[in-house]
């Protein structure tokens, strides 16, 4: 079976191609924009073809899908990995460039950051007060789906919000200040691959090109400055922690409130934290072993949870803003694929079934489920394990990529963002990648440059066509079944796919 340290390397002229060809395509989503991007006094609400007839629409929709299907086909062509670690950071770092740079690209969030950190700073309670009843300078700009619904970010990301507005003063200085955020969430990313790459013996030139180069990882977290981008900072830093230092004290507690801290920055976090645990474990996993390091670790978590929402004075009233956060009906989303279809069929026969509710909540038990189980298998893997260190990171490495991909598919909603959740984890350890990689490529194309999404026009097709996709994904499992998790691989090969892929 070919292995991903073992893929070739790519020749120098197909490498030196990819990079240039991806900066191209980074140069033109700029332009693009420029010419009619997610700009403050851009107009909101419109369609793919009002935007062709507004001024410079058809050279910003050209800039548009040129510069993404540049960026895209050179991720792509070098999928099985770079030529280096050092050439992928590099060459990620370049395409980055002109993205930070350009307005805020295939989203409006930002803006409704900045007037979540407004009212905050202003005294008021984002999780209890909208943005435009708080009366934030800046609303016009917010999409207005998200104007009259409360925040549904921690109050971590609040804060951090409300710093920006201080720092930045205006609304542009706002917005360059939570892209300095996003860019340090990436960047301590960034730092943690290496480590993790050796630990789970994958080559750091897959693992970080697939991770740091992908298309909505520049577009969404450096040029639309999402904080997913701050969560999977303080996720990776915080498995960097257990990983390196498994049983130590103060390795778990800080590895603890890190995980806190994503949590309480974006709530997805937390279907990560029971394979953190695992990883803590220091030594043979027995029950004994995972009540003393996993209860450490969850100790921090909950005391993190607990001291940042005390010391915002927000309590715990950003939970009930997570409801809100699936108003949006969108094909995109499986869940909501199957229950929009379901709708159509009963609308046929002259009923209503408002089946989007019911489906969404079957999906959100049977995440649940997924997620005891991943984790229930990773925890046997390492219990049957003769060696107590043998693939300790890799089982939960991929354990968290896998619940993370489980936590996308089934959400009520999908972004083109929520494709870097597990993207990073997945980079460090899936022996095939086109499963996940290809939906990544494709989310790229999905917004255009001044946020809208183009889902909202293909809503019946598109949910047609997602719910015929997943009956064959969901016939295919059923006829080669549910493949255990990757093969084990010995100390020495993996100390060898970590050096070569160097």
């Amino acid at each position: 079976m070919t292995t991903p340290g073992a893929s070739p390397l790519p020749g120098p002229s197909a490498a030196r191609c990819a990079r240039y060809a991806g900066l191209v395509g980074a140069a033109l989503l700029t332009v693009a924009g420029y010419l009619g991007g997610a700009l403050p006094d851009a107009p909101l609400g419109a369609t793919p073809v009002s935007i062709w007839r507004a001024p410079h629409g058809p050279a910003t929709l050209t800039c548009w899908l040129i510069g993404t299907a540049l960026l895209v086909g050179a991720w792509w062509s070098l999928r099985a990995g770079a030529p280096s670690g050092r050439w992928a950071y590099v060459t990620a770092g370049l395409w980055a460039l002109p993205l930070l740079v350009a307005p805020p690209l295939g989203s409006r969030d930002v803006y409704s950051y900045a007037c979540q950190g407004w009212t905050y700073a202003h005294g008021v309670d984002p999780y209890a007060v909208p943005v435009a009843a708080a009366g934030c300078p800046w609303v016009e700009a917010v999409a207005p789906i998200w104007r009259d619904t409360p925040a549904p970010y921690g109050p971590v990301f609040v804060l951090l919000a409300a710093l920006a507005v201080t720092l930045g003063g205006g609304l542009t200085g706002t917005v360059v200040a939570l892209r300095v955020f996003a860019v340090a969430g990436l960047l301590l990313a960034a730092y943690c691959l290496p480590g993790l790459a050796r630990a789970a013996g994958v080559p750091t030139r897959r693992a970080a090109w697939l991770a740091l180069a992908a298309p909505v990882v520049g577009v969404h977290l450096v040029a639309g400055a999402h904080n997913d981008a701050v969560m999977l900072g303080l996720l990776l830093c915080a498995l960097l922690l257990v990983i390196r230092r498994p049983g130590r004290p103060g390795a778990l507690l800080a590895a603890g409130a890190l995980l806190g801290l994503a949590v309480t920055v974006k709530a997805t976090a937390v279907v990560v934290a029971p394979f953190v645990a695992l990883a803590a474990v220091h030594g043979r996993h027995t029950v004994r072993a995972l009540l003393r390091d996993g209860g450490a670790l969850a100790g921090a978590l909950l005391a993190a949870l607990l001291v940042t929402s005390a010391l915002s004075g927000l309590g715990f009233g950003w939970v009930g803003g997570l409801t809100r956060s699936a108003d949006s009906e969108q094909w995109t989303s499986p869940p909501t694929a199957v229950g929009l279809v379901v709708d159509y069929a009963g609308a046929l026969a002259g009923r209503d079934p408002r089946a989007v509710p019911v489906v969404r909540a079957v999906a959100l038990l049977l995440l649940a489920i997924v997620v005891v189980v991943l984790w229930s298998r990773a925890w046997r893997d390492r219990r049957a394990s003769d060696d107590p260190t043998l693939d300790r990171a890799r089982v939960a490495l991929h354990g968290a990529g896998l619940a993370l991909a489980a936590t996308v598919v089934l959400s009520p909603v999908f972004y083109p963002w929520y494709a870097t959740w597990p993207l990073a984890l997945l980079a460090l350890t899936a022996t095939r990648t086109t499963w996940f990689v290809l939906p990544a490529g494709t989310a790229a194309f999905l917004a255009l440059p001044d946020g809208t999404n183009l889902a909202r026009f293909t809503k019946a097709p598109g949910a047609v066509a997602m719910t015929a996709l997943l009956m064959f994904l969901l016939l295919r499992v059923g006829q080669n079944g549910l493949k255990r998790s990757p093969r084990r691989w010995s100390r020495s090969d993996a100390h060898d796919r970590a050096r070569t892929g160097k």
